[in-house]
């Protein structure tokens, strides 16, 4: 678990790495590679030698790059099931009950037969000490039956049991839980003998011995049990395991620790999207457990985040506790047809197709020749999406078959697969050259053009699109926007078309007002567009829309701490205002410091982090000091950036600890939003914490 905040090497609390860009999860220290060697050096302690059976010292054996691990048969798809260390962590609750609990709940909430298979046992579930003959002991109270116990109950369910160690001295957790290093092949025996039918093997406490060296000991080590153990390799990509890993482990982690934001989840999947090329059958990216359900994210995030993991052919684990769960988080854990993506025996990784200002498609091929595509909106506004049947690869053909995944209905397109993508949403759908296309009803992409942003007593107009994208016409075509109760919502054009062919728009402009008094915020309005097919089947489309009824900044010049945002992401807690960003708690920053030097006012923010200003056109000028908060020591690498509307009109490239504080001044005139971006500086969160000191905007 490495905390970028990241379970890092295990990242103290609050490094900033996110699993990648997670703060060190609670009570975990991560000690590893040269720094942990040279800490035992200085107390004269030795690194411990890698164990062959019976307690000989083995050879670092040469890593074997000629078997492919998809030849033992395991992992032939992505794993799934769950880890309870993200609801959890180490909390007394982890034990028997809560664990066989979590089986039941595989039965009973039909995730079992959605493909959710291995229940799997994070840290802490042994004592600190091994016995005398040197063997792992199950914590008693935690696990009064032993793990043998509970292997049996989950395998009674007809699902399997994983469980985790590090390739280390001790695991992650700051209690220091006995790791496999120098105890691999008895350790894997008695994982074995429990009927472990999966490992998770970290990377805390390492003692700098070689990774490659480590995690194959551990491979031969279990396969010497002769027990079939999916293993999983936990080193946070660290040393590039999917150059090495495919003959060691069936999957292996490619970042740090998740953490349950929008800004975590954004980076990693940036991360791991270009490492298509190393999955497939039986070796996969593994880009860390989901955090569906945890909290930190809304309904829409954590659709993009399942969506987004299964077309990478991601390992699905759920973090989320089961126990309470809402119906949302079983609706999108329980989709079949997402995790028929997933489970493709194909074994392919979604690649992209392209990514323009957080406009991305990524595209994956299907073992049936369609292709899986999910146009995914980064941005903090809706976008629009568009791509070919011909860009994602499919062959050239009259019409297509388009399948929604999330909304369960086929379409055809004469080729254009396009679609309005609300805020942090995607959009997933299956493609295929389908020669019955024609009984499906054509597929019609709704538009809206014109800012959301409302002030109350106001009116703003919008102008609606609903565009034929099918071979065969729209007919009876007829369009609705309604707003909150008390809004004004009138159309001042046609709201109606007897037929629309392919490639033709009904559009419509509309009149809307929030009425005077109504408080800042963010309002639904659901544009809709129903239609049928030219023999006759009914269809429909909807669009949600969210408005945001905002107040005109002061004029003059103000703190940016003092005015309130349209939005905020942060990779790690929330933004603080007028203190640093700290932990993952609110207010729980410190002063802003920079190189030394404090600030008083300002946002204290962690990469990747993004925050909206409504300037309505009347602004100026935005200034500020900034640079990485002292409170992370050395750590930490990010860039600044401000834009207005969509145009970034000032930067400052990447800057380090090291630096002192930048002066960055931005034109923002006749902008109506300003946006303060925060970037990793293209090396992944890791204690990212940046300071935009003494902010101001000029009104």
């Amino acid at each position: 678990m490495r905390h970028l905040h990241t379970r890092t090497t295990p990242t103290p609390p609050g490094t900033g790495t996110a699993r990648t860009a997670r703060a060190p999860h609670p009570g975990r220290i991560r000690v590893a590679g040269a720094l942990a060697a040279g800490l035992l050096c200085a107390a004269g302690l030795t690194t411990p030698a890698l164990a062959a059976p019976g307690g000989a010292t083995a050879a670092v054996p040469a890593v074997r790059t000629a078997s492919p691990t998809s030849a033992d048969g395991l992992a032939l798809t992505p794993p799934m099931g769950f880890n309870n260390w993200n609801s959890t962590h180490c909390r007394a609750e982890f034990d028997q009950d809560m664990v066989e609990g979590i089986a039941d709940l595989f039965v009973e909430k039909g995730l079992k037969d959605a493909g959710y298979q291995y229940v799997n046992l994070d840290d802490c579930w042994a004592l600190p000490s091994r016995d005398a003959d040197g063997k792992l002991v199950p914590d008693p109270e935690r696990f009064p039956g032993g793990i043998k116990a509970v292997a049996d109950y989950v395998h009674s369910k007809g699902l399997k049991l994983g469980i985790y160690t590090s390739a280390g001295t001790k695991t992650c957790d700051s209690v220091g839980f006995p790791g496999a290093l120098g105890h691999e092949y008895s350790d894997a025996r008695q994982f074995a003998d429990w009927g472990v039918d999966y490992l998770k093997y970290d990377n805390c406490n390492n003692q700098g011995v070689d990774a490659r060296s480590r995690y194959t000991t551990m491979r031969d080590a279990l396969r010497a049990t002769g027990r079939p153990i999916v293993y999983s390799i936990c080193e946070w990509g660290e040393n590039k395991p999917w150059e090495w890993a495919s003959d060691v482990g069936h999957l292996w982690r490619t970042t740090g620790d998740i953490s349950d934001s929008w800004g975590s989840m954004l980076s990693i999947l940036k991360q791991n999207l270009p490492l298509a090329p190393y999955a497939g059958p039986g070796h996969w990216n593994d880009p860390d457990m989901l955090e569906v359900g945890n909290g930190g994210m809304t309904d829409t995030e954590y659709r993009s985040h399942f969506s987004m993991w299964s077309v990478m052919a991601a390992p699905l684990l759920i973090g989320s506790d089961l126990r309470t769960a809402s119906a949302a988080t079983f609706d999108i854990l329980g989709n079949k047809e997402v995790v028929a993506v997933d489970q493709d025996p194909l074994g392919k990784q979604g690649s992209v197709v392209s990514s323009t200002d957080g406009r991305w498609v990524v595209a994956k091929e299907m073992r049936d020749g369609s292709r899986t595509v999910a146009l995914f909106n980064e941005s903090g506004t809706a976008q629009r999406i568009a791509t070919t049947a011909a860009a994602v690869g499919l062959p050239g053909a009259d019409a297509y078959t388009l399948r929604d995944l999330w909304r369960h209905r086929s379409s055809n397109t004469a080729g254009t697969i396009a679609a309005t993508v609300p805020a942090h949403g995607t959009v997933l759908v299956r493609v295929s050259a389908d020669p019955a296309w024609a009984k499906n009803p054509p597929a019609v992409e709704l538009g809206l053009e014109g800012s959301p942003l409302v002030e109350a007593g106001r009116t703003a107009t919008l102008t609606s699109a609903v565009t034929d994208l099918g071979r065969t016409s729209a007919t009876r075509v007829a369009v609705t926007l309604r707003g909150p109760a008390g809004w004004t919502v009138a159309a001042t054009g046609p709201t109606t078309a007897a037929s629309l062919p392919t490639g033709r728009s009904l559009r419509t402009t509309w009149r809307v007002t929030a009425p005077a008094g109504t408080a800042p915020g963010t309002y639904d309005l659901a544009l809709k567009a129903a239609y049928r097919s030219p023999t006759g089947i009914a269809a429909d489309a909807e669009l949600p829309v969210q408005a945001s009824v905002v107040v005109a900044p002061p004029a003059g010049m103000s703190p940016l701490g003092d005015l309130p945002w349209l939005s905020t992401t942060n990779g790690w807690g929330p933004v603080e205002r007028d203190t640093s960003n700290g932990e993952e708690g609110s207010g729980d920053g410190g002063t802003l410091t920079i190189g030394g030097v404090p600030y008083a006012r300002g946002l204290g923010v962690h990469a990747e982090s993004t925050v909206e200003y409504y300037t309505g056109t009347a602004c100026e000028r935005v200034t500020a000091d900034v640079g990485l908060d002292d409170e992370k020591g050395a750590r930490g690498t990010v860039a600044f950036e401000i834009w207005a509307d969509g145009t970034k009109v000032a930067s400052t490239g990447v800057l380090t600890n090291a630096m002192p504080a930048q002066s960055l001044t931005a034109d923002v005139t006749g902008a109506q939003v300003v946006r303060l971006v925060v970037t990793d500086g293209g090396d992944g969160i890791d204690s990212d914490h940046a300071d935009w000191a003494d902010a101001k905007l000029s009104c």
